[in-house]
């Protein structure tokens, strides 16, 4: 019994925040209490919600940025573009609180209880208004999370073009532009043996068709990335899966994808989101160094980039830091999603990051990465489930963002009082003499080598100093 239920956890949690409840809504807050179907209705969704701006450390305003300074230079470079903000629209204004022991928790004024097309341009404006208000230029969508899926591909393909064409008329005047698109290939049931991955052919064709087409809307609204998340590209069990074949069909697909970019001229970056389980048992892209092996492996490792997500990297046993270096190092690190998980759950909860020591540890990578534009800091985070009033949507991304602003703070204090670089140096300082660097231009076979360790006798090991360097990271804090 305890089996089946945490599969009916893990399966449901992250289906949850995509599923519209069928309850009745409140109406708008603007209409005076009469509902309306209208697409051009443009009452404000957030009374009583200031622009949010800048107060300094020492305010008390939850309404307020402490720590994020937008135009504030920091190592030669503006806070607004050391992260280029996003919001996610699914979790934002899809998310419901629902989750398998329980119904929707969140009923926002401007809902109608619908997944219509009118309703879908209503939470449109409602985005435009947060991105306005919160002060961010960029957002993110799955194209199920903003116009509704219908009977047919040609059917959803319009759906889907009316509110794009929304989203382009409300972009007029702004900066505002997706950071990345994606395609919805997890919630429907035809895939649920994947998509890239699915043993039918005709799903195969299917998910092609769909990325197709959320790439152009990508490419039409001036997007500068575009994501694949394979929540179901991978198993359940090994005995009835082919997993060679699967892969080499994912490849194909990813090519497809390559040739289709370049085709329409869009110039963004293609991004994998690694992950390693959830809702499948074994995801194909379980973590950075898996995906970046099968980017070599297929000779796709010079037209793709990652999306590291902080929570994916905990359930595939890592830290955010380790994931993130290890994009770095192979030259693959594109865009993060900034959440993180619950050490005493086992499945992926997408809260905000509110810890300081983990955005420190982030940015850290980020620096020496130089930044990570085009990419970005895109909140795949989630109100909880008793988190229910509108105002409570800010206060989350606020936090957020001072959280990943005041770790930019520390990570570049430390970085130019030049202590820990100095203790990492030091601990391989031996790597600087002849020896070392013979070893390291490819100089010193194994003979040479042997010689070497009969002149030096018994090496000397000294201390990692570990403690110290915690110490080093902790005062900065």
């Amino acid at each position: 019994m305890k089996k089946v239920c945490l599969f009916m956890i893990l399966v449901c949690l992250n289906a949850a925040s995509f599923l519209v409840s069928a309850e009745s809504q409140t109406c708008p807050a603007d209409l005076g209490g009469k509902c309306s179907d209208s697409d051009d209705w443009q009452g404000e969704f957030f009374p009583g919600i200031p622009q949010i701006k800048y107060e300094g450390p020492a305010s008390k305003n939850p309404l307020a940025y402490r720590w994020y300074n937008a135009e504030e230079e920091v190592l030669g470079k503006k806070m607004k573009d050391w992260f280029r903000f996003s919001v996610a629209f699914w979790h934002t204004f899809r998310g419901t609180g629902g989750d398998p022991f329980g119904a929707a928790t969140k009923y926002w004024p401007w809902e109608d209880g619908t997944n219509s097309v009118s309703m879908a341009k209503r939470r449109m404006r409602a985005n435009f208004e947060f991105l306005k208000k919160l002060g961010v230029d960029w957002w993110c969508f799955h194209d199920r999370d903003i116009a509704p899926d219908g009977n047919t591909l040609e059917e959803s393909n319009k759906n889907l073009d009316e509110v794009i064409e929304l989203a382009k008329e409300l972009q007029k005047g702004s900066k505002i532009r997706p950071l990345w698109g994606t395609a919805q290939l997890f919630l429907h049931p035809r895939y649920m043996h994947g998509g890239a991955t699915s043993s039918e052919v005709g799903v195969y064709a299917y998910a092609a068709a769909q990325v197709k087409k959320a790439m152009e809307v990508t490419h039409y609204l001036g997007g500068e990335n575009y994501v694949f998340w394979g929540g179901r590209e991978g198993y359940q069990t090994l005995l009835n899966t082919d997993m060679e074949r699967e892969l080499d069909h994912m490849a194909r697909f990813f090519e497809s994808a390559v040739a289709y970019k370049k085709k329409i001229g869009f110039n963004g970056t293609l991004l994998i989101e690694p992950k390693p389980q959830e809702p499948t048992k074994h995801q194909y892209d379980w973590d950075a160094a898996t995906a970046a092996n099968f980017l070599r492996k297929y000779g796709l490792i010079n037209e793709f980039k990652l999306n590291i997500e902080c929570n994916h990297a905990t359930l595939s046993g890592h830290t955010c830091h380790h994931e993130l270096e290890t994009a770095r190092i192979n030259g693959l690190l594109g865009n993060i999603d900034a959440n993180t998980g619950d050490a005493q759950t086992g499945w992926d909860t997408d809260q905000f990051l509110t810890d300081v020591g983990e955005a420190t540890m982030v940015m850290m990578s980020v620096i020496k990465n130089g930044g990570i534009a085009p990419g970005g800091f895109n909140f795949d985070a989630k109100l909880r489930r008793e988190s229910t009033d509108v105002e409570d949507l800010f206060i989350a991304h606020i936090s957020g963002m001072d959280t990943v602003a005041r770790g930019l703070r520390n990570a570049a204090k430390i970085l130019e009082e030049g202590r820990l670089s100095e203790l990492v140096g030091k601990r391989y300082s031996s790597w600087d003499s002849e020896l070392g660097k013979q070893i390291e231009e490819g100089k010193a076979d194994f003979e040479y080598l042997e010689k070497k360790a009969k002149e030096f006798g018994e090496p000397k090991v000294p201390s990692a100093k570990q403690e110290l360097a915690e110490m080093i990271f902790q005062s900065a804090m």
